[in-house]
């Protein structure tokens, strides 16, 4: 995660489906090309978020940052 950036959504402590649908509501309104920061420490997110992402034609990438995953997504 980018030092001088915090994140969008803070969806730790929550669990499946709830770091998912925060996303989308976060997501809805903004524009195409947005770049959006979330944080999930539950296993489901790992799935969830990706998959969410490919079927709103957005992309994503992972990355482990100890006890959580960092989520970078693109809206698409």
């Amino acid at each position: 995660m980018s030092a001088d950036r915090g994140p969008d959504l803070d969806a730790r402590g929550l669990k499946c489906p709830m770091p998912v649908i925060k996303l989308a509501r976060l997501a809805r309104e903004l524009p195409s090309g947005t770049t959006l920061l979330a944080l999930a420490d539950d296993p489901a997110a790992e799935a969830d978020i990706p998959a969410w992402a490919r079927m709103r034609g957005h992309s994503v990438t992972l990355e482990r940052e100890g006890e959580h995953t960092a989520y970078t997504v693109v809206l698409g």
